[in-house]
């Protein structure tokens, strides 16, 4: 769940994250450990760490007032991040948190974090990630997949193989559909191209035969 505003995102805290999200990035999240999915929002993040393996808390709680599980995985409201950071650094809860990547320039950010002998670490996501909306509890229809800021996953206390890891192709599910959907319509191509040169050769036989028997 998410908040941003933008020239197309109002400021508002019900944006859903999609699953391909949480799937790109299954390699990095320990598997070991239960998830605490913090902020519930339509209830299907959880869901779908769940359905990736993790043993994941989902409830519909006041994160400020719990805590639960080993590590937070959530996609926090982002009109809380500064409380919900400093949250988690009073309850030392490691974090692996999907938030804009203008917030690691900022003072509160750089205040709770500079000093600390755990860094943050990041990882990229290869695209922008678009954020589901929701209007009264339900996903809005006919909406835009569009989203014109860049998040990143900012992780704390998770020891990551390097402290900034760049998502490749073959990690993210909407790459890979790319790929499929390119060479289906190479394939398609390909065979329209094929059955056009045959039309045009069986032509040729044809204005051969006619030119034959005038002769």
């Amino acid at each position: 769940m998410a908040g941003f505003h933008t020239k197309t995102f109002t400021n508002h805290d019900d944006y859903m994250t999609p699953s391909y999200a949480w799937e790109n990035i299954k390699n990095y999240i320990p598997k070991d450990k239960v998830l605490w999915e913090a902020f519930y929002g339509d209830g299907t993040s959880g869901t779908i760490l769940q359905d990736l393996g993790y043993d994941c808390i989902h409830e519909n709680i006041d994160f400020f007032e719990n805590d639960k599980g080993d590590i937070v995985v959530s996609n926090p409201p982002f009109t809380k991040i500064p409380e919900v950071l400093q949250r988690l650094k009073e309850i030392n809860k490691p974090f692996i948190l999907i938030m804009p990547s203008s917030k690691i320039n900022t003072q509160y950010f750089r205040k709770l974090f500079e000093n600390d002998e755990n860094p943050v670490q990041i990882i990229m996501p290869r695209r922008r990630i678009h954020f589901l909306k929701m209007i009264n509890g339900v996903v809005a229809e006919n909406q835009k997949k569009a989203c014109n800021f860049d998040c990143f996953y900012y992780c704390w206390k998770i020891n990551l193989p390097r402290d900034i890891i760049w998502l490749t192709d073959d990690e993210c599910v909407e790459m890979k559909k790319n790929k499929k959907k390119k060479v289906t319509v190479k394939k398609t191509a390909g065979s329209a191209r094929k059955k056009r040169k045959k039309k045009e050769m069986e032509e040729a036989r044809e204005m051969m035969k006619h030119d034959i028997n005038i002769n």
